[in-house]
């Protein structure tokens, strides 16, 4: 099956979070641990707003200007990466490493695909371009589900 949980590389745990948020020159205030206990650890791809909705169900007080300074944040500091993967739609990924992904047009949802499930070829041939990164984005329906009218 080419749709496959890649597994994240690093699944801090709570009490970690202060310390992976330190080592990468963040300063970890409550908001900030909240913030990165969810998103680094889900296995989602949510935007910004479903984060704030997320942390603010156990963190009330956060703002929604501290969630998205976090984010990034996070991502300037190579925590996490962020995504286009539709117009208009700006995803988190915690899974930093060379993946591609698989959006299901019935659920919306988003997988992540091994990035050796996918061969792009003549990536470097392309005339008059210089790739610095690449990903595929595959859009389709698990097999057997039933589509949507």
């Amino acid at each position: 099956m080419i749709v496959a949980k890649v597994r994240r590389s690093l699944k801090p745990v709570k009490q970690d979070l202060a310390l992976v948020l330190r080592t990468a020159g963040i300063q970890p205030s409550a908001q900030r641990v909240a913030i990165a206990g969810y998103v680094l650890a889900t296995d989602e791809h949510p935007s910004a707003d479903q984060v704030w909705t997320r942390v603010k169900q156990a963190f009330p007080m956060v703002s929604r200007a501290t969630v998205y300074n976090t984010l990034h944040t996070l991502v300037e500091k190579g925590l996490l990466r962020q995504h286009v993967l539709a117009e208009g739609r700006v995803v988190f990924d915690p899974f930093v490493e060379p993946h591609h992904h698989f959006i299901d047009q019935d659920t919306g949802r988003i997988h992540d695909v091994p990035w050796d499930a996918i061969k792009v070829s003549k990536v470097d041939a392309l005339d008059g371009f210089d790739v610095d990164e690449y990903q595929v984005v595959l859009r389709g329906r698990r097999r057997g589900s039933k589509r949507r009218a």
